[in-house]
Formats: C-alpha cells, structure tokens, sequence
C-alpha cells in the first residue's frame, strides 16, 4: 500500500508500521481548510487502525472507538457556509495499543467548543446536529412528554433559516446516535434524560421576557408562558424562582444583599449564556463517558494519536471564535515547519552532511504577535480585568501598541473597531465587538444554583458541589479549568460573576499541551485539499489548490523530500536490521561503522544514493525498499530450507494420529452398542415409576380440591360475622363523638359566661382606678410650683460633687503613679537578686565538678596498676583461643551456608503462597471499596441536593418577606432593612401578618424533606448493621463505619441549622406581634382628633363638670360592687377546684423531691469516696515515680562509671597488644577495634521521660483533638488551667508535626481547628463568654506563631528556653494571616453580642432613669412621663461593662484588645444616647443636661477603676459630653454674641446639625426660662457654616460603624514544656514528646 498514490490508509499503514518497528508513540496531525474533508479522513484513519489492531477474537473495543463519531458529529458539528459538516471544536484521539500491538482503550480530548452558535447562527447556518435531529424524532413514544415540534418552532433552530439538508436524513442519524450510546454503555434512561435537556435548552429559547415600563430598567417572564413551565418541568426545577432570577440577580457586599433587576436586553443575554453553560456542562458529560467507555482494559505499551481540529476559518464577520481558530492552526503550521523545514536541515548540519539550505515562510512573528508579551491575547486579557473595559477600548490598545511595529497588524481604513492580521493562510479581519464577554464567559451564579437543586440525576452530576459549599462552573472547553461562583449568603462579599482564568489563557494553556503532546511522538502529516468554495462535486479550481499548497508549505516539502536524505537508519539500527546481507569477512572487524560502510558499498554501488553522518546512514528515496527487497530474498531463500524440513514432520505426524484415530474409532463402536442396552433396560423401570406417579397426582389433586372448597366457604362465613361486628362497633362510636360534642358545646357555653362576667368585673375595676389616678393627677398639678421651690439649688449641689469627683481622680492618678515606680524599682531589684544568685550556684557546682573529677582520677591510677598484670596473663589465653575459635569459624561457615539455602527454598515457597492470598483479598476489597464508594457518593450527592433545596428556600422567604417593606425605586432594591430607622416611620411600616404567613409556607417542604431524610438515615444504619458486609477490621469494626458516621453527623448537623433557624422564625414572629400590640391598642383608643394634654388631664373642665362626674363615680362604684359579689361567688367554687388539684399534685412533687434528695445523697457520697481513693491512688502512684526515677538515676551512674573503667581497661589492653604484634590495630573475633575509634567520647542519650513541649497527635485523632478542646471545651470544667490552654495544645501539636516535619499535618490540623472555632463561635453566637474565650485563645495562637515562628523581630524577648522551642521547618506565616482574619471575625461578633444586650439598657439608664433625686420636677411641662421605674438604670448598665470586664479579663485577653472592644462600646452607648435625645424634643432641657452629664460622668468614673481611660474610650464620649454642656448652658446663654462664639467654642465634637437640633429643641422650664430666640439661632447657624466640619456633616450617629481593630504581639513568659494540662479534659490519646 505504501507504493500507492497518497492515501489516508498508505499514511496510516506508515504509522503503524513504525509504532510496531521502533516501539515509539505515532501522531497523525490532520489539517487544512473548512470544509476540506478533516473529519472524514479522521474517521478513515480510525477505521484502519481498528481493522488492523483488532485483537482476537474480540471487536468491542473496536466497535466503540468508531461508536464515539457519529456522537461527537452529532453533538459537535453544524453546518456552516463553506460546509455541510464542519466540526465546531477540536479533538485529539489517542488509540492505546498492548504489547501485540493489539488496541486496548482509546483516550478523546477536546478543545474550544463554539457554544456561541447554540444561542445565534448566520443565515444559511444551522444549529448543532443533534438538535435537528430530536425535532425530526418528535414523534416517537418516549418523546411525547418533552413538547417537542418542528426545528422551524423554536428560536434556537430557525435563526438559519435553514432547518433541512439535502441528502440528509435526520431520524435515521438520531437512531445511530442512541445505537453508539448503547455501544458505549450509556444506559436508556440516562438517554431519555440527556435528550429531555436537550428539549429544555430549546424551550428555553422559546422564553419570553417583556420589559415592564418604556424604560426597559426591569423585565419580567409570564406566568403562563408555556414554553418556561415546560423547560422547569423537564429539568425539575420550580417556575417561580427561575422566572425571577431570569429577571434578577444578587448582588452581595460587606453589608448588604441587594436584589437588582434586568433590563430586557440584560435577562436575554442571561438566558442565553444559561443555555450556552447546560449544553457546554452536557458536552463535558459525554466526553467523560466516552473515556470512561474507552479506557484501557489492559496496559498500554504504544499509541497513536489522531488530530483533527478546525481548520482555516474566514468569514464576512470575524469573532473571537475564529481568531483562536486561526491561532491554534498557525500554531500547528509552525509546528510542521519546525518538523519538515528546521530540524529537517539542522540534522543535515549536525551530522555534516553537504547541504544548500531552502528558504520556507516562518509564522514565529505572527505567532508572538498572538501570544507574546503585550500581545492581542495580554491585551485582551488586560482589558478583561479593567472595571469598565470595553470592546473600543481594546481596539484602541492594538491599534497605538502593534500598529506601527508589526507588519503583519493592519487597521481597516473605515472601521474603528477591527483590525487585521496576516495569517500564513491569507490576510482576516476580526470585527472587535463581543471579544471581551466571550472572553469573561460569564454566568449568574443563582441559575446554577436551581439547577443544582433539581431532582434529576443527570443534572446532578453535570453542576457538583465543591468543598466548604462553593459551585464549579467549567469554562467552554472540555478540559478547561473550573470557575469558582459563591452563594450570594455568605459573609464575604461576592458577586454573581467571579473572576476566573479567562478562555484565551485557557486554551493558549491547553494549545501549548498540545504542542508538547505532538513533539513527543513522531508526526504523520494529512494535508487536505479543498478542491473548491461552492461545495460542488467533480469540480476542481486549480489556483484554489496551489494557494492552499502554497500557503500550508506543501511545495518546500517537495523540494526538501526530491534532494533531501528522506529515510535514516542509526549504525546500530541499520546493522541489527540487514544482518542478514553481511558477509563474514564483514564482521572480521569491531567496528559498528566499518562494517557498515562495507555492506553499503558492496550493495549499493553509487555512493550519491546514501550518506554516512557522525551517528547515522542517510539514504535517497527508495534506497530501504530496494535494501529491504535484498534482505526479503535472503530470508525467503532461508525459510525454503525450514519448510522442507517441517513438512516431513508434519507428514509423519499425520500418519500417526490416523493410526490413533482407527484405535479410537473401534473402541467407541463397542461402547455405543453396550450403552443402548443399558438404555433400553432404563426406559423401562422409568415406565413404571411415571405410572405411579401419575395415579398418585391425580388422586392428590382432587383432595386438594375439595378442601380449597371448605376453606373458601368458612373465610365467607368469617367475613360476614366480621363485618356485622364491625357495623356495631361503628354505631357505638359514633354515639360517643355525638356525645363528646354535646358536652364540649356545655363546656364552652359555661366558659363563655364566665368570661363575660370577669370581664366585665375588669372593666368595672378599671373604670374606678382610671377616675381615682385623674383626681391625683389634678391635685399634683396644682403643686408643681412648690417642688419647683424645693430644687433651686440642686445645680449648685451636683457641680460642687463633681468638682470632688475630679480632685479625687487627680489624687488616684498620683498615687497609682507612684505605686507603678515604685513596682519598677522592686522588680529591677528582684531581677537583680536573682542574678547574683544564679550567678553562686553555677560556682558552686563548678567547684563540685572539679573535687569528682580529682577523685576519679585518683581512683583511675589506683587500677591502673592492677589491670597491667591481668592482662598479661589474658594476652597468652587469647593467642590460644584464637586458633581454636578460627576452625570453629570454618566449621559454622559451611552449616551457615547450607542454612541459608533452606531458608531461601522455604521464603521463595511462603512469598508465593503470599502473593496468591494478597492478590485474592486485595481483588476482593477493590470490589467492596468500589460498591462503598458507590454508597459514599449518593450520600454526598444527597445532601448537595438538599442543601442547595434549603439555600433556595431561604432566599425565596427572604425576598418574599424583605421585598414589600422597602418602598424604594427599583434600582435600589435592598434585602437589609436599615439598622437606624427613626420612630416615625412605624406609622408606615406594613403589617407583618402576610410576611408570617409567607416565612410559614416554606417550612411544610422543609418538613418533608426532613421526615424523606430520616428515613433514609434510618435505612442507612439499618443497611450499615446487616451481616452481609464482609469487609471488617481486626475488632470486627466495619472500616468505612467511621465515614458514614461523620458523613451522618454533619447531616444531622445541617437538619440542626435548619430546625434552629425554624425556632429562630418562630421567636421572631412572637417578638414582632409582641411589639405590635401596644401599637394596635393605641389605634384602636385612640381617637381620630387626638386631644391634648389638658383635656387628657382634665384641668380643662368646668366645676360643673367635675361634680356630675363625681355622682357618675359613686354609680359605677354600686356596679362594680354588684359585679365582684357576682364575680366572688364564681372565683371561690374554682379556687376550691384548682386549691385540690394543687394539693394533689403538691403531694406528688414531695414524694419526687424526697426521692431525688436520697438518691442525690448518694451520689454524693460515691463522689467523695472516689475522689478519696483516686487521691490515694495519685499519691502512690507519685511515691512509686520517685523511687524509680531515683533507682533509674543511680543506675545510670554506675553505668557511666563502670563504662568509663571498661573504656580505659581496653585501651591499655590495645596498646599492649599493639607492642607486642608491631600493627596499628588488634584482630579480634569477629570484630575490628581501632585506636581513634576508643578516644570519641560516650554519647549518652536524655532521659527518656524528659517533656520537650510538644504533643503528638495521630491523624485519626484529629477529629477527637478537635472535640475535646474546641467544640466540647468548657473553662469551668478544668479549673486551675492556664488562661489559652487550647492554643498552647495546638501550638504544641504544631510544633510536633513540624519536627517530623509533616507539613500536610499541619495544615489539615489548622484547618480542622479553624473551622471547629468557626462552628463554636456560630453555635453560641449570643454567649458572650464563650465568643470572649475563642477570641482570646485565637490571639493567644497568633501570638505563639509569631513568638516561635521565623521571623527574629518577634523572638527579641525570648528566653534561650524559649528559642529551643521554635519552629524549624515549616513557615506558618500565611496560617498566621488565616488567624488574624478569623480573630477579627470572632471580634466583631464579640461587639455585636454586646452592643445587642447593651441597646435596651442605654435609653433608660442614660436618660430616662432619675440617678439625681428631684430632677423630674424641673422638667418642661410637655415631657412624656415614664408610667413607672424605668426597666433599666445606670447601676445596670455599669453592672453589665464590668460583667464584659471581668468575661474578657477572666480569660486574659489583651490589654490593647480590651481598650478597643470598650472603646466601640462606648460608643454606641453615646451615639445610641444621642440619637435619642435630638430625635425627642421633650428631652432637650436643662435638667436632662444636668442629668446626663451627671451619667456620663458616671462612666467617666467606672473607666477610670480598670483602667481603661487611656484605650480612647472617653473621646468616643465628648459628643455626648458636649450636649449635655450645651443644655446647661442654654439656661443662661442664649442672648448675646458672646453666647454664640461660647457655644461654637465649646462644641467642637458636635457637628453643625446636631447643634441647630438641639437649639431648635431645647424646651425652657415653663415660667423660669425663655425660649431660644430664631435670632440667636441664625447667629449660631452663621458662625457653624464658616467651621470647617471635621468629620460628616451628619444629623444622627452612624451606631453601627465600627472601629478597625489591632491585635498586637505580645510575648508569652510560659514555657512550653512546663505546662500542665488536667485530667479533666481527657487527652491520653496525644503523646508526650
């Protein structure tokens, strides 16, 4: 075949035969034009390689590598304007071959699919296959329910204006579609579902969304539009959410969730890039299940890859889509010019061949034009990441970077926004416009959040979840990188479009695999030739094909291959393959070349045919075949010889098995005749027995018969009576539900009565306390003056007490001042001391080293001089036991030998034995993993599903809820209310009945879906507890048990948060109708004209009227007594009832409390005796210590010393024997002892019980170490623990880990302690005490990261014990930032736990409660008086700062910490107090001021005690400070100039608004005062506009800003290795280290 004209078999036959000659990977790269017949030579190829690799016997490997085309045509390929069948994307097809060169499996990638033509096509173009195809099946039964019709019905197929093809036939192609779906073991019903998505991506174009206003700011999808509840239909999803968030999106910052509307064009563009990412999701899908389907079912040895990717592609209208079609075809140009033209003709050079070189068109400069540094591609990239990049804008930076510095960048002449490149194929104009959004590739991440949530399979497996709940949103290749998207409800802020990796970077990443994937093989070229543009057949333009020629440099080829060296053999190789020719006279000589170059000569007479490089034999065209040619005849002249000795034993061998076939022939014949008679003989004994039977089976049957009848007639019998006592049953019963009622109605009736007299005793009683409160209020009234004689002098009174506050505060400063030098001076001292003190003790202990070191000297000469004696006298012993040991030497040797032959013959039986057995056991887990596994990810797959169930259902209650009570414009739609709202706007807040009724709706399916779960929890123990699982450990403990159980755990878990948040709705609605009652008994009183405050009083009535009252009183007094005779008589026969039952049940309650008191006793009691004798025990158990670390001690000296007399007894003993033998070195048995080797000194390890500070923990005891001192841990229960003893014990774990080093420890222990303290910190949210302990053991462990961790400024302060301690492998510096955000987190919700219980205590302990006695009287008459005490006071709320006080110092939280958490409290405790006096004008007067600055001098005060004063916090209070000086100076200041320069002086916190405020509303105390004249105000107003505001120019306080916080280093005196941590908290599982 190889002879033949150029065929795509003689290219494929080539490949073949060099994979099964030189053991080395083939490429096929096809490629040329559209059109010009790429795909269809791909699938020539494929063909021959599946005829020529079958294997034996077996073509379902084949069958299903040819099975993948019609899929990848049908879902991939379109028509286009220059073909019928262009593919739309690129694919490489690597076919796996075995040893035998046999297929085995076959691997797809694909690149760059155009999703772009799914939403639009040109004229005269059509939409994918695969869609055409459905719609020309519309009729088949399993395609009733997808509301299928003609391809001209629906928007996404009719675009074209083309919907049929000649010759085409569209059913039929469907049907070998679902055929190689079959093929690949795509089941049926994944294939109904695959095309039911199919059907709703076209519905889904079918989607009408109109524009609400003329605007177009908004739009919004028909509730009956047919085509949207077909598409949620199919795909299982709910109308109502999709028809929103096609109409929205969600927009997420640091504090707010906004829900923005779509304009029309907006909300299309989203449908669009919806369907585009379902079809994209759905490409990926049946790529992964044709690998699946064709992996390798063997090893692979060789392979041969197949390329068939788009070709050369210009248009009237050039896209994004085109310029990477284009790049990746010159990519694959200059890889041809790099294989056929560079190294081509640089081998010619390095091997020093004579060589003309031949000019080729080398595409490098239009290549780095593409993709190099500031390129088109890092343009475009750039312009992605700017916040308002635009398509014109881009333009612009091509045309001022490439236009005047590369010729082969052109700019159109009348068009802005285009621009040209000079491919090697021809000159292509790209038009600009849509390059950055198909670039981005973006889509709204709500949309794949309800289609996550679908109940269909295969919808499920096309968007999974990825980790801590984010969403993998692919890019539009196959095999591209993944999208991070967020749900729009966490914390951080996000959008609904995440910067990713754009898809120029994408597929310029997997362009560049690709070329490496082609240099490593050796490539095969298919140039294919269009014969001409009007798709015509027998027509052939000339010019057309040599332009292409040309272009794709098929004519250099020529004329390299014409004088060029084509064929190459290496001397090794050409040697090893024509040995055959050689002569022996040949191989006389060693050399390879020589030898060589002698055949060569020999065979090929003209030395122009071949050339002999440094390495290899160069030869003309056709030189191989004619040299394989010689070497075929010689083989065959060899292979005559062979098989004329073969046929005379094959002769011979038919002769004999003839003879054995006679043999066998005669013995047959004789048993044949014997079995017949012994079948005849059993035919008749089975004669018998079936007669027998036979009669027996019909008397049996008639039996049964009849007692089938008996049995029939008693069930009816047995019915009946059943059914007549089931009948009476009935009547009874129905007479009991007649009579339940009627006493129910008697109940009721008499209920009634008596609650319509009670209540109208009430009414009775209120009547008379309401007139009796309005004659004491008239009489007060009356006296208001005399208590306003009374408080004259109470001002003077409050600043003299203030003035001693202030000198006593002076005086504590001075003495605390004091006290703090003279602490200096006494530590300087102490440290002093200690210094010379250690200083004696390293004397003195030198001194003692040096008296043990003269004594064991002294002790050394004395046996010194006995051992010389000795070991004369054992040198002669020696010499003879040394020959005797040498023959036993000899002797051990032989038994040795044959030892180790028999153990050996044994191993080798016992590995086999072992082989057999693992192999078995290991094939039987892989079995059972894979079914686990199996398990494992259907429990996954749920909980995704009904997580993201539960996502949407909140969203949907959120919107529901939120959306009404913000009357907004639609741009502006926020989901969070506002946190400072004023009291006026609760007359226009809307009723919360219908948002009740709405957050109620969604629980039912919440139910359900929790009673489904739990059901299926319950079949999952119930299936993990039956014996038929085989897989156990050791203990009889299923392995994959622990897995379930924290899969379950972390299910139960989410039902927790979900049950949680149900109790929360339900608190929040009593809280909210709680707070509406009193609003709604004060519309329902209150009058339409509301009155005054006279006539409420009353003052405004005549005497006349007031005596006509007082008879009206003494009547309803009559009333009232009737109605409480009335009432008593009621009231005395049920408390005589309810005093019984009480009595009853108090007997009850004594007999349970005596009970629990005995049974409390003992417990106690067993308490104490096991404390007693664990104590006992600890005791002994510290006894027995002792004594052993002191045994252990003295042992260990006495090893020392005998170690140190052995060790001079041996080196006296070398040198003798060093004097008598003259060598440097003694021989003993068995050993070699040199003299340097005695003179190192002993290594003696540490005590083996010595703590180095850390803490071992395994990796299965994470999650334990996690529990104990995280979620479980509780400070009260191990008192006497070191303040951050959770931090130390992971710090030490760390440290463990580190000196392994294992640093994938490290970071899964940080992980899992991160996010314990998250999950902590979430569950007691409002427990402050737990949120200050975390937040404290968080900067504890930021602080031994520093203080052990790399860097030198923080280990200033360290001891040398200290700096043992570091770290020394692994750098935990980004782990250090992890916590420092998480410490900021934990802080922030310290705040607002506090600022929560701190809010209902500022109002009435700052300005309603009466802290100065006497006040009230001087206040204005219009002040709404409290009814009663105020809830809170200032002594509450000081109790409550110094409860956070001592929380917070309790666990030793930075001092720096401290300030600034009370500092942020100080504050909304003043913005909270100031709001509230310039929102109510009632509160604006002088004896409020004296008040309040008597308040906050009060915290002022309670500052100064724990020494806060310093953190700022009485800055954050000068505004309040301010208004309240400002209302006492109104009482006096508020005429003059002067007052105004004083007023402007002194509120310099205040800004301008606040002043006029309170100016405005200040409210004289009425008789005393005068009111602020509109002239001073002005005044006042003049002077404040020429200040420069220093800060916003605001009316209210922002209470909810929050000052940035600081975490500052501080180092820790404790030493690791001296920390105790108590029993109580149970960790035996971590080892000491």
């Amino acid at each position: 075949m190889g002879d033949m004209d150029p065929h795509i078999f003689a290219v494929a036959e080539d490949a073949y035969k060099q994979m099964s000659r030189n053991n080395e990977n083939q490429s096929l790269i096809i490629s040329g034009e559209s059109g010009a017949g790429k795909t269809a030579s791909a699938k020539y190829a494929m063909r021959y390689f599946a005829m020529v690799g079958g294997s034996l016997g077996d073509s379902s490997m084949e069958e299903k590598v040819l099975a993948s085309s019609p899929i990848m045509e049908a879902f991939g390929n379109a028509k286009t304007t220059r073909n019928d069948n262009s593919s739309r994307f690129g694919k490489y097809v690597e076919i796996g071959f075995s040893h035998e060169y046999h297929i085995v499996g076959a691997a797809m990638k694909t690149y760059l699919l155009e999703k772009s033509r799914l939403t639009f096509q040109a004229k005269a173009e059509r939409n994918y296959h695969v869609f055409y195809q459905l719609c020309a099946s519309a009729a088949l039964p399993e395609f009733q329910g997808l509301g299928l019709g003609g391809a001209e019905s629906f928007h996404y197929t009719n675009q074209g204006q083309c919907t049929h093809l000649e010759a085409t036939d569209d059913a039929a192609d469907l049907e070998s579609t679902r055929n190689a779906f079959s093929l690949l073991g795509v089941p049926e019903s994944k294939q109904l579902e695959l095309f039911s998505i199919l059907a709703s991506i076209l519905h889904l174009g079918n989607v009408q969304l109109r524009a609400k206003d003329r605007h177009g700011e908004s739009c919004f999808a028909e509730p009956d539009d047919e085509a949207l509840g077909r598409f949620c239909a199919l795909l299982g999803v709910e109308k109502s959410q999709v028809s929103r968030w096609l109409c929205y999106r969600k927009l997420v910052t640091a504090s707010e969730t906004y829900v923005k509307p779509m304009s029309r064009r907006q909300a299309l563009n989203a449908r669009d890039a919806l369907a585009k990412h379902v079809y994209g999701q759905l490409f990926e899908w049946i790529v992964s299940r044709i690998n699946k389907a064709l992996r390798a079912s063997g090893r692979q040895h060789t392979s041969i890859g197949i390329l068939d990717i788009y070709g050369f592609e210009t248009f009237a209208v050039n896209s994004f889509e085109q310029f990477c079609i284009n790049y990746a075809n010159e990519k694959l140009q200059q890889h041809f010019n790099l294989h056929v033209f560079k190294l081509e003709q640089e081998e010619y050079t390095k091997e020093e061949i004579p060589w003309t070189f031949i000019d080729f068109y080398d595409n490098q400069p239009c290549i780095d034009l593409i993709e190099a540094k500031l390129g088109i591609l890092d343009l475009l990239n750039e312009e992605c990441k700017m916040p308002k990049g635009s398509d014109a804008s881009w333009a612009q930076k091509l045309y001022d970077r490439h236009l005047h510095h590369s010729p082969h960048f052109q700019k159109p002449k009348m068009s802005t926004d285009a621009f040209i490149v000079h491919h090697f194929a021809g000159k292509v104009e790209y038009q600009c416009s849509g390059f950055l959004e198909k670039n981005q590739d973006t889509v709204h991440a709500e949309l794949i959040g309800l289609l996550r949530a679908s109940k269909s399979v295969l919808l499920a497996e096309l968007f999974p979840e990825e980790g801590d709940g984010s969403i993998a949103l692919p890019s539009r290749r196959s095999h591209g990188s993944r999208v991070t998207v967020r749900p729009g409800r966490r914390s951080l802020p996000a959008t609904d479009k995440e910067h990713r990796k754009p898809i120029s970077t994408q597929f310029k990443v997997s362009l560049h695999k690709l070329m490496e994937t082609l240099s490593s093989t050796a490539p095969h070229y298919i140039r294919c030739i269009k014969p001409n543009d009007r798709k015509r057949p027998f027509e052939f333009d000339a010019k057309r094909a040599v332009e292409q020629l040309r272009a794709c440099g098929v004519l250099e080829t020529i004329q390299i291959s014409a004088s060029g060296y084509p064929s190459r053999w290496t001397y090794v190789e050409f040697f090893s393959r024509y040995r055959a020719l050689t002569r022996p006279e040949e191989l006389m000589g060693g050399d390879e070349r020589q030898t060589c170059q002698l055949v060569l000569e020999r065979l090929l007479q003209d030395p122009s045919k071949y050339q002999c490089g440094k390495s290899k034999i160069f030869f003309r065209a056709g030189q191989v075949a004619f040299l394989e040619e010689l070497r075929g005849r010689r083989l065959r002249a060899a292979g005559v010889v062979l098989q004329k000795s073969l046929r005379c034993w094959l002769g011979r061998r038919r002769f004999l098995r003839m003879r054995a076939a006679a043999i066998c022939l005669q013995r047959f014949a004789r048993g044949f005749l014997a079995r017949r008679l012994a079948r005849r003989l059993r035919r008749t004994s089975a004669a018998l027995t079936l007669q027998k039977n036979f009669k027996m089976a019909v008397a049996r049957r008639s039996y049964l018969r009849a007692q089938a009848a008996a049995v029939t007639i008693q069930a009816f019998a047995r019915g009946m009576f059943a059914r007549r006592l089931h009948r009476q049953m009935v009547a009874s019963r129905k007479a009991i539900v007649i009579q339940s009622a009627v006493r129910g109605w008697l109940a009721r009736t008499e209920y009634v009565r008596v609650r319509r007299t009670v209540v109208y005793l009430q009414c009775c009683c209120r009547r008379m306390r309401a007139r009796r409160e309005l004659r004491q209020l008239r009489i007060e009234a009356k006296s208001v003056e005399h208590y306003k004689q009374l408080n004259k002098g109470m001002e003077i009174k409050v600043m003299q007490l203030q003035c001693k506050v202030d000198e006593q505060a002076r005086e504590n400063r001075s003495l605390s001042a004091q006290l703090s030098a003279l602490r200096a001076s006494h530590s300087e001292e102490l440290e002093r001391l200690h210094s010379e003190l250690r200083g004696l003790r390293e004397d003195t202990a030198q001194e003692t080293r040096i008296r043990e070191l003269q004594e064991q000297l002294q002790h050394v000469e004395l046996e010194k001089g006995s051992s010389e004696g000795r070991l004369g006298r054992e040198l002669e012993e020696l010499k003879q036991r040394l020959t005797e040991l040498e023959a036993m030497k000899s002797n051990l040797k032989e038994e040795k030998d044959a030892l180790n032959q028999r153990i050996m013959e044994q191993s080798q039986d016992l590995e086999d034995q072992l082989r057999r057995r693992v192999a078995a056991e290991s094939q039987e887990l892989r079995g059972q993993l894979e079914g686990e596994r199996a398990r494992y990810q259907d429990l996954v797959k749920e909980c995704a599903r009904l997580e993201q169930c539960c996502e949407n259902l909140q969203d949907e209650v959120a919107f529901h809820k939120r959306t009404p009570s913000l009357r907004r414009s639609p741009s502006s739609d926020s989901i969070l209310d506002s946190e400072c709202s004023y009291p006026s706007s609760l007359s226009t807040a809307p009723s919360r009945d219908d948002a009740d009724q709405q957050s109620e709706s969604p629980s039912q399916p919440l139910d359900q879906e929790r009673g489904r779960w739990r059901q299926r929890q319950e079949w999952r123990r119930t299936g993990s507890d039956s014996p038929s699982s085989s897989l156990t450990d050791d203990d009889g403990q299923d392995p994959y048990e622990k897995a379930y159980l924290l899969l379950l755990g972390q299910l139960n878990l989410v039902t927790e948060d979900l049950a949680r948040t149900r109790e929360e709705l339900r608190r929040a609605k009593a809280q909210l109708a709680h707070e509406r009652r009193p609003f709604e008994i004060f519309k329902r009183r209150s009058p339409p004209s509301p009155p005054n405050i006279a006539e409420i009083l009353g003052l405004s009535k005549s005497p006349e009227k007031m005596t006509e009252e007082d008879s009206m009183m003494e009547e309803d007094l009559k009333y009232a007594y009737d109605a409480v005779r009335v009432s008593n008589k009621l009231l005395e026969s049920q408390l005589q009832e309810q005093q019984q039952q009480h009595e009853q049940e108090l007997e009850g309650l004594r007999l349970d409390v005596g009970s629990l008191k005995q049974l409390s006793k003992q417990q106690q009691s067993l308490i104490q005796d096991l404390q007693l004798h664990q104590e006992d025990e600890l005791q002994h158990q510290i006894v027995l210590l002792k004594r052993e670390n002191l045994d252990l001690a003295g042992q260990l000296e006495r090893q020392e010393k005998s170690m140190l007399q052995l060790r001079k007894q041996l080196r006296t003993s070398v040198k003798q024997i060093q004097e008598l033998t003259g060598s440097g070195e003694a021989v003993w048995p068995g050993q070699n002892v040199k003299v340097e080797e005695l003179d190192r000194p002993l290594d003696v390890p540490p005590p083996a019980g010595a703590f180095e500070g850390m803490l071992g923990c395994k990796a299965e005891d994470e999650g334990r170490l996690i529990r104990t001192i995280i979620t479980d841990f509780k400070p009260q229960h191990a008192p006497g623990a070191l303040p951050g003893l959770p931090a130390y014990i992971l710090f030490m774990c760390f440290r463990h880990a580190d000196a392994v080093p294992d640093e994938h420890r490290i970071r899964s222990l940080f992980t899992a302690a991160v996010s314990g303290i998250k999950r902590v910190v979430k569950k007691h949210s409002e427990d402050f005490d737990v949120v200050a302990l975390w937040l404290a053991n968080t900067c504890c462990l930021i602080n031994c990261l520093r203080q052990y961790g790399g860097d030198q400024s923080y280990r200033l302060a360290n001891t040398p014990k200290q700096n043992q301690h570091c770290l020394r492998n692994v750098d935990l510096a980004s782990h250090c930032r992890s916590l420092g955000d998480l410490a900021i987190q934990i802080y922030q919700q310290l705040i607002r736990v506090a600022q929560k219980k701190l809010k209902p205590m500022i109002v009435a302990a700052m300005l309603e409660s009466e802290t100065i006695q006497g006040l009230s009287s001087a206040r204005p008459p219009g002040y709404h008086k409290q009814p009663a005490a105020p809830a809170y006071t200032l002594d509450s709320l000081l109790q409550q700062l110094s409860s956070f006080h001592e929380a917070l110092g309790r666990h030793q939280l930075e001092p720096v910490v401290m300030g600034q958490a009370f500092r942020q409290l100080l504050f909304t405790i003043g913005g909270v107090a100031l709001n509230y006096l310039l929102l109510r004008r009632d509160a604006c007067s002088w004896s409020q001021g004296v008040q309040l600055r008597y308040n906050v001098s009060q915290l002022e005060e309670w500052l100064r005690a724990p020494g806060l004063q310093q953190s700022g916090a009485t800055e954050v209070l000068q505004p309040l400070i301010q208004a309240a000086q400002l209302l006492q100076m109104l009482q006096v200041k508020k005429m003059t100039e002067e007052d105004a320069d004083a007023i402007c002086c002194l509120c310099t916190a205040l800004s301008a608004p606040q002043i006029m405020k309170i100016l405005r509303a200040y409210t004289p105390a009425a008789g005393l005062e005068e009111r602020v004249r509109p002239s001073f105000i002005s005044s006042v107003e003049s002077r404040l506009a020429d200040r420069t505001p220093a800060g916003p120019c605001q009316l209210l306080v922002d209470t909810a800003h929050l000052f940035p916080v600081h975490l500052p280093f501080s180092c820790s005196p404790v030493h690791l290795d001296e920390i105790r941590i108590p029993d109580s908290i149970n960790l035996a599982f971590l080892s000491r280290v």
